[in-house]
């Protein structure tokens, strides 16, 4: 696997955050795209199953050589550190993970390792 991101363009986060509200009161998820070690794209995988507590992920329908380094979901509660649920799902797919907190500003969302351990994430413009 390629070096973690260290980066993510502001228009990405954006598009997170507005997804995460859009579904409100459901958790939203995706996956994440990078480029050179920048977050640039949501992967969205047909099936995905967002309810209330959960963010369902078939990937075994993830495209191959897509250069996916890992998820992003949303907890409509607020709370945006894991959840056992979401060290489980890290533990099982390495990268990098983002979890978006209600009420969705660019102040409530953090990222994480598949550790569960919180990283800085720079944002770029």
């Amino acid at each position: 696997m390629a070096k973690r991101p260290e980066a993510i363009t502001r228009k990405l986060l954006r598009m997170i955050l507005e997804a995460s509200r859009d579904m409100y009161p459901n958790e939203f998820g995706a996956f994440l795209r990078a480029e050179e070690g920048v977050l640039v794209e949501l992967v969205m995988i047909p099936g995905t199953v967002m309810g209330r507590r959960h963010a369902i992920f078939q990937t075994w329908l993830l495209p191959p050589n897509m250069n996916v380094v890992g998820t992003v979901h949303s907890h409509p509660s607020g709370n945006f550190h894991p959840s056992d649920e979401d060290r489980n799902l890290f533990s099982n797919f390495s990268g990098l993970h983002i979890i978006t907190g209600y009420p969705y500003t660019e102040a409530t969302w953090a990222a994480w390792t598949n550790k569960g351990e919180q990283v800085p994430l720079r944002v770029e413009p």
